[in-house]
């Protein structure tokens, strides 16, 4: 049977003029054709829109439409037939930065009113208060009032005492990101930020020292548990405590540890004599530490918040690492000691070289994962005392400034950066399959 279907899609392939090579490439390209869209729309719609965004002048406001407000006020109600209602208008254009047109507004009049006093270009037909209000420039704002005289009808049909007429407005509004208007101003203004160039350094120095020192105690932690000893299933599930715990509260066990008047940290070098009065290690930007006569001085904030790091991300090196520990031949060990090699002689020259290409793997990744995170900074010191990395700064234009072009554009820089480091990372990967 299978023979006969087999024949059969060849005899009808050959009907088409297309080969079967050609018929299943299609089959398999309409089959992917859902999953290259999702991806498109998950992944790449973002960016795109991102990298649009950040050539437009934009503010968070100008995400929506502007449009054109109509506040009603009550001055006025009338308590008993012949009384006056006063109204007022407050009109204005919710946009600062973009003009609308073609404003009409529109008001439905209870029963029983009579017009006493309009202002000039409004009218009331069939019982609609409406006017053409053309274009309202960009922050444009205007009150106007209305007189109205009461009958009995305004007093037997239902009527909202703080909104009796409910004006609603329409308009025709250019939306600014749809405009094709572009400029650079936004990465101006990024690049030429009095901090810019320091919070770039520091973007750079805070993954590469966190990745670095969660290496260290990836290897350090491997090499402890690298035999087999009583406890050594709950001491491994320890050591992965860090990383499967939820950040927020890490990050404010350490604030409440290194709070400089109820931490545990101060209390405890106080009580000791280790330190004088008590230090704020998340909001000094620098600190000078004096020790046998060597006074040196260290960004304190920076410092806490790559050992943060390094110990919250040592389990995912660790894990790696000793895996890679086990992979070694013992043989080699007892080779090595045929040959009167000490601990250190084994670990330089032996696991050393066995570790160089999940090492040099795990730093990449470390230090990718690093450059583009936010949580851990944010919750710590919220970007201040000289830890402020790109992803705050991107934090910062678009919801501090409520500038969304000038966040987009420090994303844009941030989203180079990674594919560049993408690309390092890859090559690597791929000298290291090679090996």
């Amino acid at each position: 049977m299978n023979k006969k279907a087999h024949l059969l899609k060849r005899f009808r392939s050959f009907r088409t003029g297309t080969s079967l090579e050609q018929s299943e490439a299609r089959l398999a390209f309409f089959m992917l054709l859902p999953a290259f869209t999702i991806v498109a729309m998950v992944i790449l719609f973002p960016v795109v829109a991102n990298f649009w965004i950040s050539f437009k002048s934009v503010g968070l406001g100008d995400l929506r439409p502007p449009s054109a407000v109509v506040r009603e006020q009550v001055t006025q109600m009338p308590e008993s037939v012949g009384e006056e209602l006063h109204l007022t208008y407050r009109m204005r254009n919710s946009s600062r930065t973009v003009p609308i047109q073609q404003v009409r507004i529109e008001a439905s009049l209870p029963r029983g009113l009579s017009v006493v006093e309009l202002p000039p270009g409004w009218a009331v037909q069939e019982g609609i208060l409406q006017a053409d209000r053309g274009r309202w420039e960009q922050g444009f704002s205007e009150d106007i009032s209305f007189r109205f005289r009461a009958g009995e009808d305004f007093f037997t049909s239902p009527v909202d005492s703080r909104r009796p007429t409910s004006p609603e407005a329409t308009v025709r509004a250019r939306n600014p990101l749809m405009s094709l208007n572009f400029t650079l101003d936004n990465f101006r203004f990024v690049i030429t930020a009095r901090e810019f160039w320091r919070t770039l350094g520091v973007s750079f120095f805070y993954p590469f020292m966190g990745a670095l020192g969660s290496i260290l105690l990836g290897i350090l932690s491997a090499q402890l548990l690298n035999r087999s000893f009583r406890g050594q299933g709950l001491l491994r599930g320890l050591f992965l405590f860090p990383y499967v715990a939820p950040v927020i509260a890490v990050a404010f066990a350490w604030v409440f540890f290194l709070d400089p008047f109820s931490g545990t940290v101060n209390a405890l070098a106080l009580e000791l004599g280790a330190f004088r009065e008590p230090i704020s290690f998340l909001s000094e930007r620098s600190y000078r530490f004096s020790f046998l006569g060597i006074s040196l001085r260290i960004p304190l904030a920076l410092v806490v918040v790559i050992l943060f790091d390094s110990w919250r991300y040592f389990p995912f090196a660790f894990l790696f690492i000793l895996a890679r520990f086990q992979a070694i031949p013992d043989q080699i060990y007892e080779s090595a000691d045929v040959d009167g090699a000490g601990p250190f002689r084994k670990f330089f020259s032996i696991t050393l070289p066995q570790l160089r290409s999940v090492v040099a793997t795990l730093f990449l990744l470390r230090f990718m994962w690093t450059f583009n995170k936010f949580d851990d900074v944010f919750l710590l010191t919220g970007g201040a005392a000289g830890t402020r990395t790109l992803p705050i700064q991107v934090y910062d234009n678009a919801f501090g400034r409520a500038d969304i072009g000038a966040g987009s554009a420090a994303s844009v820089i941030l989203f180079a950066l990674l594919a560049l480091f993408m690309a390092v990372y890859f090559r690597t990967l791929r000298e290291v399959d090679d090996e």
